[in-house]
């Protein structure tokens, strides 16, 4: 089989790549192992702190309604982080103190929403806080099994039974003017979230929870459908196993679905992540790039990975694949003129491109337009654009 690029890696960065080069018109393949970093996905870009209406475009294509509102965001713990663009779904707030009186509303048997640490969080912004839970029948299934009480299979219930939860929260309602509801609607139904909004006489914020995060999900299959209606190949469930390379050039990559049968493509962007997605693998002596062997920056002392103050910034989330300014990953120090790398498997390598989502998206859209000007015709060729300046 042969693309013009192939994209390893299904996660936001792959998923934004593709969309962009099959719009353009170019023939790709996404080779995705399955779960990835959007099954963590708060539902914010961060780092993305100006509008950049290319991205609004892109999702909004996808089915994905963003806003772009500079504020804070609540955190799953009742902490507050600065982000400016979110999903349509995800409230942002001028300032942590965003009501008088919250009433937070749990499901009972699910232990994945901390509602009790919501309540601190912002009873310590000025907010007065009531708790309760709600006793559907519907969970009685899913309180069977330790497995089903998580976010995704409790979504699936409540996109049939939201009437029901909006019914049951107006007779908790009292005088509050905001009502905490976790983050388990919309995923089969997007408009779910909205309707619940218009059914509840206060203000409805939607607060995180533990993963596989609802938004996260439905944003990958959203994504993931407008890439296959562009006519993109997703190979789901599979993983390279190793490439073909030589000369500063990649040739091909073997997949463990298609044994021997090796995938060519002229271009390949690397977007598989770090540890969690085995982007990035470790053994007790280094960190290691497993697909290319390509060049990694970390710390050689194994004592200096982590920090054991487990809140605080931890070293190894900084370690990455080395590129060079055109996002060419870097084997021996050289580039592979061919290869591009786009999220977080670069680490902090390229700060200029922000952390996290914002990573992800920025990387990908580069890589995507490096390839697509040196495909250019000479004479159509736009001028060469800088990376964006360091935040």
């Amino acid at each position: 089989m042969k693309f013009d690029t192939v994209i390893i890696g299904g996660g936001l960065a792959g998923m934004v790549a593709g969309i962009t080069l099959q719009k353009a018109g170019k023939r790709t393949a996404i080779i995705s192992t399955g779960q990835n970093a959007l099954h963590f996905f708060s539902g914010c870009f961060e780092s993305m702190q100006e509008p950049d209406q290319r991205v609004i475009d892109l999702f909004a294509e996808a089915g994905v309604r963003l806003h772009y509102t500079p504020g804070v965001r609540l955190m799953p713990m009742g902490t507050f982080k600065e982000s400016a663009l979110a999903l349509e779904d995800i409230d942002l707030f001028p300032t942590p103190q965003f009501a008088r009186k919250a009433l937070i509303v749990n499901f009972l048997g699910y232990h994945d929403f901390f509602s009790s640490f919501l309540a601190q969080g912002l009873e310590k912004q000025g907010m007065s806080c009531r708790v309760r839970f709600l006793n559907l029948p519907e969970m009685e299934k899913l309180e069977q099994s330790p497995s089903e009480m998580r976010s995704v299979q409790i979504a699936r219930t409540m996109d049939r039974i939201w009437e029901k939860v909006v019914q049951e929260v107006r007779v908790l309602l009292k005088d509050e003017d905001v009502v905490i509801l976790p983050q388990v609607f919309g995923l089969q139904d997007i408009s779910v979230p909205g309707r619940i909004r218009q059914g509840i006489p206060a203000r409805v914020v939607f607060a995180g929870t533990l993963p596989p995060s609802v938004p996260g999900v439905r944003t990958q299959i959203l994504l993931k459908k407008r890439y296959e209606v562009l006519g993109g190949t997703y190979f789901m469930g599979d993983e390279v196993l190793r490439a073909h390379a030589h000369d500063g050039v990649v040739h091909s990559v073997a997949t463990h679905n298609l044994d021997n049968h090796y995938i060519e493509a002229s271009d390949f962007i690397l977007s598989t992540g770090t540890f969690f997605s085995k982007g990035l693998v470790s053994n007790p002596f280094e960190v290691y790039e497993p697909i290319f062997g390509l060049d990694v920056t970390y710390r050689e002392d194994r004592n200096e990975w982590y920090n054991p103050a487990f809140r605080e910034d931890q070293p190894y989330m900084q370690f990455g694949v080395k590129a060079d300014e055109k996002l060419h990953a870097l084997l021996g120090g050289q580039p592979l003129e061919n290869l591009y790398v786009a999220g977080s498997v670069l680490g902090g390598n390229r700060p200029e491109f922000g952390t996290a989502a914002g990573q992800a998206i920025r990387t990908a859209l580069f890589a995507a337009d490096q390839i697509l000007r040196r495909e250019a015709p000479q004479e159509e060729k736009p001028s060469e654009e800088e990376a964006p300046k360091e935040k």
